[in-house]
């Protein structure tokens, strides 16, 4: 049995700490799903979900072990969709650590897919999605918090 796991977000932008997450949780599973909240959800300057699967497709795209999808609705319904056992969640802190374990417990109670937890690594701790993109607003390079690649796709 192929052991899947997917790890779910807006990744808007994919940064350094969600690349983290990725490259700590592949060791983990057979097959690990980058699911993208697809275009449903409306947050302001937001690129396409084709845009942000594309670039990180593209960011893994020597890995065959990592598919990026779009995902529609729930966490939990995707891991059932792609039969994943567990969800993997990155955490920064104690707020974000009681956040997820809520959601885990719910998750669990709902459907038994089971949460991971990775703490984030000391240097990206203070790194979120929505600091870089009020950094890009201001003008700063933002380029030390998104992972580096080789093509010229952005996310």
């Amino acid at each position: 049995m192929i052991k899947t796991g997917i790890f779910v977000g807006s990744f808007n932008p994919f940064t350094v700490g969600h690349d983290s997450i990725v490259t700590r949780a592949l060791p983990l599973f057979d097959r690990l799903v980058i699911g993208v909240v697809g275009d449903q959800v409306h947050k302001p300057d937001m690129p396409s979900a084709e845009t942000r699967i594309r670039a990180i497709a593209d960011l893994y795209r020597d890995e065959p072990r990592i598919e990026v999808k779009p995902y529609y609705g729930l966490a939990v319904d995707f891991a059932k969709e792609e039969n994943a056992r567990f969800i993997v969640k990155g955490v920064r802190s104690v707020k974000d650590f009681e956040y997820e374990r809520e959601q885990a417990d719910i998750n669990r109670q709902l459907s038994g897919v089971e949460t991971i937890l990775l703490y984030a690594e000391p240097q990206f701790s203070s790194v979120s999605s929505t600091m870089v993109r009020e950094l890009q607003h201001f003008g700063v390079d933002v380029s030390a918090f998104l992972p580096k690649r080789d093509s010229d796709i952005t996310i």
